[in-house]
């Protein structure tokens, strides 16, 4: 659409989670950091929270990508499941055939022979959960069995849960308190601070082939720093559709009145009351 006018490779600020986009802003930075320090360690259960749209899918997939070649790895990324769906997509991922398996008991003797078997390897074995907030009571509690699976030196499987703020909530419950307090490193994702959503928008214009002085002026980054709170995902929505606007006018760089027009477009927005104080 604009990317030959702008000189672009491709489209910057697509919502589908690319990796290569990843910019390593503080709060993303470090919980990167604490997954890895605390996988590393063998830590049994981490948590990562977040508000919609502050980039908790776009981690959990740089996290898988992360430990590709020291780990093995399972990833549920739709978990509204009950106990026994979420054991038989746990086994799936592990490779392991349960059809012939007809209870619970058996299920769980089979993923703790093949997590074992990955542990006999020297394979490190990790199930990353996202979107966990959707999850039933009884299959967060069918969580806690699987990390009762372990040999007397060795834990043979880390959980790794990402979900929004409702998670917390969920595990606040008095009937989950056993699993609560297994979860050793906690982190929740701020949103981006001023400087860096100047950052993000350098970083992703670069990534897709942008290699002039700044698309966005100052007092453009201003008003998109406000009006999406440095929601990673907002801010993607307005700087797509401020480009537009340049874009259809001719322009060569984005303006504080294109980024005013897409703020004006879009429904989302956090507070829409203060556009009256941007006019």
């Amino acid at each position: 659409m604009y990317e030959a006018h702008f000189g672009l490779q491709e489209a910057p600020f697509a919502l589908t989670p690319n990796t290569r986009y990843f910019l390593r802003a503080p709060s993303h930075g470090d919980a990167l950091e604490l997954l890895l320090v605390a996988l590393r360690e063998r830590e049994g259960f981490i948590k990562i929270t977040g508000e919609v749209g502050t980039g908790k899918t776009l981690l959990c997939r740089l996290l898988l990508n992360e430990l590709e070649d020291d780990a093995y790895t399972a990833y549920i990324p739709n978990p509204h499941l009950g106990p026994e769906a979420l054991y038989e997509a746990v086994a799936e991922e592990l490779e392991i055939e349960v059809s012939h398996c007809s209870n619970t008991h058996q299920r769980l003797k089979a993923i703790n022979e093949r997590l074992i078997s990955l542990a006999a390897d020297q394979k490190q074995v990790v199930l990353v959960i996202d979107e966990a907030q959707v999850m039933e009571e009884k299959a967060i509690e069918a969580l806690r069995l699987l990390t009762n699976l372990e040999t007397e030196t060795t834990r043979l499987l880390q959980i790794v849960l990402f979900g929004q703020p409702e998670l917390d909530a969920l595990l606040s419950r008095d009937s989950l308190r056993q699993l609560r307090q297994r979860i050793t490193f906690h982190y929740q994702l701020a949103p981006l601070e001023k400087t860096s959503v100047a950052d993000y928008l350098r970083h992703r214009l670069g990534q897709a082939g942008y290699n002039s002085g700044d698309l966005f002026t100052p007092a453009a980054v201003r008003l998109l720093t406000r009006s999406s709170g440095g929601i990673p995902r907002l801010v993607n929505i307005l700087a797509h559709k401020a480009m537009l606007a340049a874009w259809g006018e001719g322009n060569t760089t984005v303006a504080r009145h294109h980024v005013l027009r897409a703020v004006r477009d879009t429904e989302s927005i956090r507070a829409p009351g203060l556009l009256g104080r941007w006019l």
